[in-house]
């Protein structure tokens, strides 16, 4: 190998390397982002339910300043990408009070520095399956917040402004270049810093879903570590100024005390600066969701600051603790959210808490203690035989194209589990957890979707069995038995377990696949018809039950029926 191919094969492995960091101290997975505008494939056109459609306005807006989290920033602007400020318009949706929260200006990034978007590590080739990518600067003035009484664990919380700043943050948009192929729905993203990056783990996590659905995704910079650094050493050259000073170099973040309302904002402008921001896709509806790290925060956000403006019609907290994250921070007041912390039942919009294995017990997490009673408007999915990250969102995830390719990929890495990921950057004690994450993730994004839109309640789940000393119930393979039924637990062909994983970094959110050996498989399906039809029975169900979607469900019989077990 060339000497600098050796380069590049060493700076992706470093990549990778960081974003691994993002997924499990609040643990992210890892995505990427390529040039600023490239095209990509769009789903199948679903007229009755696209939003209305307007031309992208012929006038760019101007891009605001953004924010970055932790140290307050005083570097001057860099080079001012040229600004028109468009006009702001609303859509209509229950309880959205757009003049209870600020107003951004919109721009483009200055046609300066490597010409491309910085964001994570790898990504299917988006202009092949209709879509196209764009990124903006958001540029307003922040508010803290406070609050006068301790923060409840019922997450009743009252709270008021402390302090103002001005920010210049970024946003990521990824949308169907063919406008009736649009659905309607947005998922706003809050990135996971976790490794010293913007890093956008719900995005390789559910991308199969919404792109073959129309969805448009939007990734929001809310934190200062993601542009200004100071986070994590191992992924210090991939915050966006170090990664692209001259591109980014005009964005300002304030702290983090200013997150939740740069968060809101950048929302906001999706709902009413959607000509610019969404090519002229109207929003139907705009969701908030979020992994790790980020769903500590959008819990804290749905007690505190959600009930202020009612920027978003539902929340999807992904792979929570028991809290959530401080309200305030140094230098501003420090103010820490109790453990348990519930969700307030009194918002008139949905929140989906999705939880893996490895979240209900393990070190930093704990949700078990944060359980509350299932309603109309808070609910739980809890998902055993998964982790807080696998090698869905470690690798395959990062250039699944939803031919099915990457679900073959993922049934094979329950047969030959891989210990480490992106090369050896990280590498594991034990095989690393291979199983159902992804799909019923995707399905839970459906779900929020329509309840958030026409009310229709998600599948009510049970619980994760958990004995009186604390402890996961297993079967007679060593699964867990409870939670979301799927056919990777009750068809096994391997252990699938979200905690007992040890070796370097991160390693601990992993989880573990431990594959039968062939004694057990024979013993277990006397045939491979037999094993097919014990699998396809578990996956009919779990479609019948809204656990996994009609086409994730048919590539789970297609793999099922190529394997040779039995």
């Amino acid at each position: 190998m060339s000497s600098l191919g050796e380069t590049v094969v060493r700076s992706r492995r470093v990549t990778a390397a960081i974003l691994i960091l993002a997924v499990v101290a609040g643990i992210t997975a890892c995505s990427s982002g390529s040039d600023s505008k490239a095209p990509v494939t769009a789903p199948a056109p679903q007229a009755d339910s696209v939003g209305s459609v307007e031309p992208p306005a012929s006038e760019p807006t101007p891009a605001p300043e953004v924010p970055t989290t932790e140290p307050p920033t005083t570097e001057p602007p860099t080079t001012e990408p040229p600004t028109t400020v468009m006009p702001t318009t609303t859509t209509v949706t229950p309880g959205f009070q757009p003049d209870a929260v600020g107003t951004v200006t919109v721009t483009d990034p200055a046609p300066v520095g490597k010409g491309a978007v910085v964001l994570g590590t790898g990504q299917p080739d988006l202009a092949a399956l209709g879509y196209e990518q764009s990124e903006y600067f958001l540029s307003g003035t922040a508010t803290a917040y406070s609050s006068a009484d301790p923060l409840s664990s019922d997450g009743q919380w009252t709270i008021t402004p402390s302090e103002s700043a001005d920010f210049t943050t970024r946003i990521v948009v990824r949308r169907p270049i063919d406008p009736t192929a649009a659905n309607g729905r947005v998922a706003v993203e809050w990135f996971n810093v976790t490794a010293g990056f913007d890093n956008a783990p719900d995005w390789t996590y559910t991308h199969v879903e919404m792109i073959r659905s129309g969805w448009t995704w939007v990734g929001v910079s809310a934190q200062a570590v993601g542009i200004n650094g100071g986070g994590n050493a191992l992924g210090a050259a991939l915050a966006l100024k170090a990664a692209d000073p001259e591109r980014y170099g005009s964005l300002v973040h304030p702290g983090d005390s200013f997150s939740y309302d740069i968060f809101s904002q950048a929302g906001a402008a999706v709902r009413t600066q959607w000509r610019q921001i969404l090519g002229g896709l109207e929003p139907k509806s705009v969701i908030a969701i979020g992994e790790s790290q980020s769903a500590f925060r959008l819990t804290t956000y749905v007690n505190a600051v959600a009930p202020l403006a009612n920027v978003f019609d539902g929340y999807l907290l992904h792979s929570r603790g028991a809290a959530g994250a401080a309200l305030s921070q140094e230098p501003l007041e420090a103010l820490a959210p109790p453990d348990p912390t519930l969700i307030r039942t009194d918002l008139p919009v949905p929140v989906l808490n999705f939880l893996s294995e490895t979240d209900l017990l393990g070190d930093r997490l704990g949700f078990v203690r944060a359980r509350q009673p299932d309603s109309d408007l808070v609910r739980s999915w809890e998902v055993p035989g998964t982790a807080h990250a696998d090698a869905y969102n470690l690798g395959i995830g990062d250039t699944d194209d939803g031919s099915g390719a990457g679900d073959s990929a993922l049934f094979d890495a329950m047969i030959t589990p891989p210990t480490s990921i992106y090369g050896g950057v990280i590498s594991c004690d034990r095989p690393i957890n291979a199983g159902p994450h992804t799909y019923v993730l995707r399905a839970a994004l459906a779900a929020l979707g329509d309840w958030a839109e026409d009310g229709t309640l998600p599948p009510a789940t049970p619980q994760v069995d958990i004995d009186a000393a604390g402890a996961l119930v297993l079967d007679q393979f060593g699964n867990a038995t409870g939670g979301i039924r799927t056919p990777h637990l009750d068809a096994p062909i391997a252990v699938l377990s979200g905690s007992g994983q040890s070796g370097e970094s991160f390693c601990g959110l992993f989880g573990v696949t431990q594959p039968f050996t062939a004694e057990q498989i024979v013993a277990t399906y006397p045939s491979h018809d037999a094993f097919v039809a014990t699998w396809n029975s578990s996956a009919d169900a779990a479609e019948a039950a809204g656990w996994i979607l009609p086409a994730d469900a048919e590539q789970l019989r297609k793999v099922a029926a190529a394997s040779t077990f039995g």
